[in-house]
């Protein structure tokens, strides 16, 4: 898949989490084959970038290749300057959010609330991508509300100034993540505009992303939810699609290594009181692909340091039996 002069090595992308893909996660995602990592979702009002949680979230991987900003925000000049600056700190590609369904982003106009005013998008895009020399991708749904899918006016707007690849999750703002992803809709998409096409939504097996290839004729997928506390799956997924086989089941000490190498570089990222605290929501996400874990789930997301969350997780890869642990 080719987004301007980036060609990436594979079609497996982690979707943007705010709170969830941060750089150690970003990293760990990496290093099990997912071909794209973006920033996690960054105001584009640049008076908010002193705060630890933007400084961290402006904190770019400069061993990533490209390099990828998501900003977020509803005033066209406010968003060129913003996606100028982040070229200036090393971005390689901006990503403009016009999908984060979340009702604090949406009451500021941003996010999938912009989908309500084509014009406007059309502002923002057009600002963007003459503000920067690299290039500028967009993240999108199919619409406000069922009522009002305007999918393919959007994609065509943003095709038409200068957006070189989009990423759409196959829901509307109201669906927010319920019910089934409109995989018809993205492959309209997908017919409709002449740039690279990634879906979103829903893609949690192997199985279940060749079969989102196929019904959406996607250049890439997107995955979001399903990476929590499994980063492995662009392993999984790869594996499958070079093969058609599934992957062979990782062994408990590969799953300890990475749990332990992955509190580790939280840790190291936001120091240990910090780094603790946002351990334990990727702890829970681990534990739940885990077979009877829920003892030491419900005790590793209590302690208050870091030794205790190393030493409580080899414990309980220490007393588990020889069977495989990762849930079926």
């Amino acid at each position: 898949m080719k987004i301007g002069p980036h060609e990436t090595d594979g079609v497996f992308t982690l979707a943007p989490m705010a709170g969830i893909t941060d750089a150690p996660f970003r990293r760990l995602c990496r290093s099990f084959g997912a071909a794209l990592t973006t920033s996690e979702m960054t105001t584009a009002d640049i008076r908010l970038w002193q705060t630890a949680k933007s400084r961290r979230r402006l904190d770019l991987d400069m061993d990533a290749d490209p390099r990828v900003v998501q900003i977020a925000g509803s005033e066209p000049a406010q968003l060129a300057t913003a996606a100028r600056l982040c070229v200036e700190r090393g971005a390689q590609i901006i990503d403009v959010n016009m999908g984060c369904p979340a009702k604090k982003v949406c009451r500021k106009a941003a996010g999938s609330a912009l989908l309500r005013d084509p014009h406007l998008v059309r502002r923002i895009l057009t600002g963007i991508v003459d503000a920067v020399d690299v290039p500028v991708t967009l993240k999108m749904r199919t619409g406000w509300d069922r009522e009002h899918r305007n999918a393919i006016e959007i994609a065509c707007i943003a095709e038409d100034t200068g957006i070189r690849a989009l990423a759409v999750h196959g829901r509307t703002r109201a669906c927010r993540y319920q019910g089934d992803a409109e995989y018809e809709t993205i492959a309209q998409i997908k017919s409709a505009v002449n740039i690279p096409v990634i879906a979103n939504g829903d893609i949690d097996s192997s199985e279940k992303s060749l079969e989102v290839l196929r019904l959406t004729g996607a250049d890439g997928l997107m995955i979001g939810r399903a990476a929590r506390g499994r980063p492995w799956i662009f392993r999984e997924l790869n594996h499958y699609l070079e093969t058609g086989k599934h992957a062979a089941p990782l062994e408990n000490n590969d799953v300890r290594d990475i749990m332990l190498d992955h509190l580790s570089d939280l840790y190291q990222f936001y120091g240990e009181t910090t780094g603790v605290r946002v351990a334990r929501k990727h702890l829970t996400w681990y534990c739940a692909g885990l077979q009877n874990a829920q003892k030491f789930r419900s005790q590793v997301v209590r302690v208050e340091t870091a030794s205790e969350q190393i030493r409580m997780t080899r414990d309980f890869f220490g007393v588990i039996s020889e069977e495989r642990i990762l849930a079926a």
